[in-house]
């Protein structure tokens, strides 16, 4: 903002249907890599209670819950399910519980979002995945302190949503470098940029939906970009060093301006 940039955010540009196409490839990767995360975390040699995901027969297999049911959170089911867990997925939309049902059918457990259900979750899971996300506004905390220390010791949990504040009372954002910590006996992995770790991967994805936009802007220039895109146009977080999206305004204490182009 005192530099006087404009400036276009990922996560805000937004289609008429509220989808988040930009933000959706990185959603992807960060949903399939917290399964994968939560697997090798759950290893007594990484400081996990040592239970493999899938089980084998005759012995129990882990329980995962996921909370928040967007494509983050379905791609970790995708990957929980593949890898043979008992998966619970927790929502606040009916219809996104309906849209799993028919998906998964009764290989997985939907659950209503409330406290009821989540402590119960939280309490008897071994991986919890918090996948919870408010366009370009902080993440509700949804999993508390108290609920943590109910899991059993060695268990895992994964903020996916920690760049957005995080869903889960005890989770801070860590680096590639440093990825964990312990509250509580339990596990907690929040790193900020997941997908960076797989980083060729998300190159491709990223560049796949980023590259229209970036030629349209080179094109036509930031302002004539936005009038043909209403998409585009809800990206823009500062223009010319004005912060012109409310949401972010309110969350950061920060003078808004209305946007007018």
């Amino acid at each position: 903002m005192q530099s006087g940039a404009t400036s276009i955010a990922y996560e805000t540009i937004q289609a008429k249907d509220g989808s988040l196409p930009l933000l959706l490839p990185m959603s992807e990767v960060a949903g399939r890599m917290a399964t994968q995360i939560g697997a090798q975390y759950l290893q007594l040699d990484r400081g996990g209670k040592g239970v493999l995901l899938g089980g084998v027969p005759g012995v129990r297999r882990a329980k995962v819950t996921v909370i928040g049911c967007g494509v983050a959170g379905t791609n970790s089911i995708k990957m929980a399910m593949g890898m043979g867990a008992d998966v619970t997925a927790i929502d606040l939309s009916v219809k996104r519980m309906a849209e799993l049902d028919d998906l998964f059918s009764t290989k997985i457990t939907t659950l209503f979002s409330n406290i009821d259900n989540i402590e119960k979750s939280v309490r008897e899971s071994d991986l919890v995945i918090g996948a919870v996300l408010i366009p370009g506004a902080k993440a509700p905390k949804l999993v508390s302190r108290e609920m943590i220390s109910q899991m059993s010791k060695g268990s895992v949990v994964i903020d996916i949503a920690v760049d957005q504040g995080g869903c889960i009372e005890t989770c801070k954002p860590t680096t590639h470098q440093e990825p964990t910590f312990v509250v509580d006996g339990v596990t907690h992995y929040c790193v900020a940029n997941m997908p960076g770790a797989v980083a060729q991967t998300s190159t491709y994805a990223l560049t796949n939906v980023t590259l229209r936009y970036a030629q349209m802007i080179a094109k036509l220039g930031v302002e004539e970009a936005c009038k043909k895109d209403d998409a585009l146009k809800l990206g823009l977080n500062i223009y010319k060093g004005d912060l012109v999206y409310k949401q972010i305004a309110d969350d950061l204490d920060l003078q808004y301006t209305t946007l007018k182009i």
